[in-house]
Parts: structure tokens; C-alpha cells; sequence
């Protein structure tokens, strides 16, 4: 097995983990099994809108000059 499958073999059963953790929480009406998760999903999509921004603020401006001929 090639170690990118074992990662996605990896990523599968986590992903399956938290789905019944979540499921079992939700189900005792736990107000974190649904708070946490959505926590979670908003942090990292200001963490990835921020590195966006960041990455476009730092870039500099450099012109491109047609080849010669």
C-alpha cells in the first residue's frame, strides 16, 4: 500500500469516528455535539480567509515582459 492510500484509509476512519461521535452526541441532545463542530468549521474558514489575504497583501508586483523575438 502506497502511503497516500494509508492516509486516505487514515482520513476514512477518522472521519467515520467523529460522525459517530457527533451522531451519539446529538443524540443525548448534547449542545455541544452541534456547537463545537460549527466552532470548529468557522475557525477554519477565517483562518483560510485570513491566509488568503495575506498571501495577496504580501505579493509583489512584477510585470511581465513580452519575450523578444
Amino acid at each position: 500500500m502506497r502511503r497516500s492510500q494509508g492516509t486516505g484509509a487514515l482520513l476514512m476512519a477518522a472521519a467515520a469516528l467523529q460522525l459517530l461521535v457527533f451522531f451519539v452526541g446529538v443524540s443525548r441532545r448534547s449542545y455541544l455535539a452541534l456547537a463545537l463542530p460549527v466552532t470548529v468549521a468557522m475557525l477554519a474558514q477565517s483562518a483560510l480567509t485570513f491566509w488568503l489575504g495575506w498571501t495577496m497583501l504580501s505579493m509583489t508586483d512584477t510585470e511581465e515582459t513580452p519575450p523578444s523575438t
